[in-house]
């Protein structure tokens, strides 16, 4: 049974042995999390990637077991692995030159995933030798769960030390990231984009760089250097913004530049070749006007309700940068439906605009509830990842 404009059906399935693992896997995190909250740097750091890590492969194994770390990935377990990127690995077989040179006319024959984004993954995947369900799987995890401190390393530079504690906590329980943080590749672009914005904060010409360089992953990164520009513009004024805009922008230009002079690659080509493969996509089956509404709703349901909630109350500048960065997004369009995994590199962003106005007093209950509703969503819904 659909569920618009969720893209998941009502499917319920448990595994019971995984499920009473999980359920103890939740409870231990939660009462470790107000521990967290007071510990050295170090420890917050490395048990908030624990937590990440170990609630996304104890949610997706709730409802079919240990199996559920790789099935996405392997065409023998399901549906959804044709349309991955192991099964687009084949357009490198002329090296990684020959692919770059000719991305944009290769976007129209690639699994829909693949032609979805830009060719870093990709890259990556072929120079690091992950052709398997299981090695791919594991990259996605590693890399996903590290969204959690490194939440924490840049809210250090929007909020107090304590409140981007929090923010970590909840992208480390975030419902969105469990249920894809385990083998999407969304979950990997979740961490390059709160990774580029910390680089921003830090350093405006080296977070510049380290944009271009993670757009070349995901078009939806840019995003992100448009809200450290609407961040630092109510913060700092709008001739700080401007000179982090203008140097993103030439970091852009500079570095796309020089891939397109060593391999012919054409930026503007394969974003239009991408744009044609969203317009023939499941969003075309409802209008406009549904998506502009359903996608900031889809996207807010499931990345936790009292995330969204308190978020929503918030008013700083981390508050207002996210706030336009969502609703640009869903007014131009560019990715309607599934936006519930595609925006998940936004929700370290809304943790850090809800970690503003969270109590810390309420901080267990908001856990449990996101806990709650993240077990409910993976045992009564089939979310494919």
């Amino acid at each position: 049974m659909p569920t618009p404009p969720f893209l998941f059906p009502w499917r319920p399935a448990v595994d019971v042995v995984a499920l009473a693992a999980a359920l103890g896997a939740f409870a231990t995190a939660i009462a470790l999390a107000r521990r967290l909250l007071c510990a050295p740097a170090a420890v917050f750091a490395l048990g908030s990637f624990a937590v990440a890590l170990g609630l996304r492969l104890a949610c997706a194994a709730a409802r079919d077991g240990t199996g559920a770390w790789t099935q996405v990935f392997d065409p023998a377990r399901s549906f959804e692995a044709k349309n991955e990127y192991l099964a687009a690995l084949g357009a490198l077989r002329h090296g990684p030159g020959v692919f770059l040179d000719r991305f944009a006319e290769v976007v129209p024959a690639l699994p829909v995933h693949a032609a979805g984004h830009p060719p870093g993954l990709l890259l990556t995947i072929d120079a690091l030798g992950l052709d398997t369900p299981a090695r791919l799987a594991a990259l996605c995890l590693v890399v996903g769960a590290l969204a959690a401190p490194l939440t924490w390393a840049a809210g250090r530079h929007v909020l107090d030390d304590s409140r981007a504690r929090i923010a970590a906590l909840l992208v480390s329980l975030s419902p969105a990231m469990l249920l894809f943080g385990a083998t999407s590749s969304d979950a990997l672009y979740a961490t390059l984009g709160i990774a580029a914005a910390w680089a921003l904060l830090v350093r405006r010409t080296v977070g510049a760089a380290a944009l271009a360089a993670v757009s070349l992953f995901a078009w939806t990164l840019l995003a992100v250097g448009a809200w450290a520009a609407v961040l630092v513009a109510r913060r700092d004024g709008l001739r700080a913004a401007a000179a982090l805009a203008a140097a993103c922008a030439a970091a852009l230009v500079a570095g796309y530049g020089a891939l397109a002079l060593a391999t012919g690659y054409d930026q503007l080509g394969a974003l239009a070749a991408t744009g044609q493969v969203y317009d023939n996509s499941i969003a075309r089956i409802r209008p406009y006007w549904f998506w502009v509404l359903g996608s900031p709703v889809a996207f807010g349901v499931v990345l936790g309700l009292p995330v969204a909630a308190y978020a929503l109350r918030a008013r700083g500048p981390a508050a207002l940068a996210i706030g336009a960065v969502v609703a640009v997004s869903a007014l131009a369009g560019f990715t309607k439906a599934e936006t519930e995994r595609i925006w998940l590199f936004l929700v370290p962003f809304v943790c850090l605009a809800a970690a503003t106005v969270l109590p810390r007093a309420r901080l267990t209950p908001v856990l449990l509830a996101l806990a709650g509703q993240a077990l409910a969503i993976e045992l009564l819904y089939d979310t494919v990842w």
